[in-house]
């Protein structure tokens, strides 16, 4: 019995090769043996399946740890591949797509085809804020192409069949050679269908789709955010070729709102305070999205001061925990005083030895003066 080589020389790799660098080796290998370039080399067939024997070892993490302790003798028992058509079953994919597939086409007629999937839509919801924050139902409209009633999706017109295209002979893929590589494309004559259509459907012009109008209740969760993507499976377009139909995504708009700014799941509101408030405390009444709620504003209150109102704020979607309300006072200066205000202010002003403007004499007292100038200026 001929002493088999070791599966690292076969590969042409080190024994510290990575799984990704034995995955090049064997890829490269594969086409350069492999049978349909090689169809009058039977040392090409023998090189292909010892390459994949080599492969089906090195690339299990398991197997490689017994080969490289017991050598061959650690292995003995795998799968070993006497047919080219058993290394197509186990490896067919490796690249992907279907990597023997893809680049030499099919064996024995091919694997079925599978339909092409339809396109996917999008549509867009704008909600308010309050929406987002409690969840909704919205009703939206939309254009899509559906399979046509008359053909039933065939493409044919009523009372005929499509026919097999003579290009790929029914296929829908044909082989071009490209030096010693043959690549398998789509037949250019019926797309991949492997059907040719004789007499169209005059509704679909053959296409076996139609553009239908759309309507659906989509249900919105609670705590949506601007940008938000809802996925609507199955209702999307219809497959040109009997495949799945795609999908509807429903893109969501949140409006700004005139009180609330969101942080994720937290509300902001800035909340406009007097100095009087600020300096001695007060409780008032805050907005909410579930209605008015009491706060309390501590003696000493500084401008830009952050309260929080705990579970006041949005629903997070994936854990329908709920943010905070975040209310941030700020110390509103009134433009206009009354003469008391004034007055006050004044004296506070002195109490606390702080230099303000003097008092601004007004157009009338300086007329009141004017005729009486006896007038004490701070009785007027």
């Amino acid at each position: 019995m001929a002493e088999k080589t070791c599966y690292y020389e076969v590969l042409r790799v080190d024994r510290s090769a990575s799984k990704a660098e034995i995955d090049r080796a064997y890829r490269k290998l594969a086409i350069k043996y492999h049978p349909d370039s090689n169809r009058d080399d039977e040392t090409a067939v023998e090189k292909f399946k010892e390459a994949t024997e080599a492969y089906e070892v090195l690339s299990d993490q398991e197997k490689r740890e017994r080969y490289d302790r017991h050598g061959h003798a650690g292995v003995e028992g795998v799968h070993q591949f006497n047919d080219v058509e058993d290394i197509f079953e186990a490896f067919g994919d490796l690249f992907g797509g279907g990597m023997f597939g893809d680049l030499f086409g099919s064996r024995g007629g091919g694997r079925s085809r599978r339909g092409r999937r339809g396109a996917d839509l999008r549509c867009n919801v704008t909600l308010t804020l309050e929406e987002a924050a409690s969840g909704t139902e919205k009703e939206i409209s939309f254009r899509r192409r559906a399979r046509c009633e008359s053909c039933t999706g065939s493409g044919a017109a009523p009372g005929s069949q499509p026919v097999r295209c003579e290009t790929c002979d029914g296929r829908g893929q044909v082989i071009q050679s490209a030096g010693i590589l043959r690549v398998q494309t789509a037949c250019p004559t019926c797309s991949g269908t492997g059907q040719k259509i004789s007499t169209p459907c005059t509704d679909c012009r053959g296409s076996g789709l139609e553009n239908q109008k759309a309507e659906l209740t989509v249900n919105i969760p609670a705590g949506v955010d601007d940008g938000t993507r809802l996925r609507v499976q199955g209702e999307g377009e219809a497959s040109p070729d009997g495949g799945p139909v795609g999908d509807c995504y429903v893109f969501i708009n949140v409006k700004p709102h005139s009180l609330f700014k969101r942080d994720g799941s937290h509300l902001i509101l800035q909340l406009p305070i007097s100095y009087s408030q600020a300096a001695l405390g007060a409780e008032i009444e805050v907005p909410t999205l579930e209605g008015p709620q009491s706060l309390t504003i501590e003696p000493g209150t500084q401008n830009g001061d952050v309260f929080t109102l705990r579970g006041q704020g949005i629903a997070d979607p994936r854990t329908r925990s709920k943010g905070d309300l975040l209310v941030q006072v700020f110390i509103e200066v009134p433009k206009k005083l009354s003469n008391d205000q004034e007055r006050l202010l004044r004296e506070l002003a002195e109490l606390d030895h702080e230099s303000v403007l003097p008092h601004r004499t007004t157009f009338l007292e300086k007329l009141r003066n004017f005729f009486d100038p006896d007038t004490d200026p701070d009785e007027s």
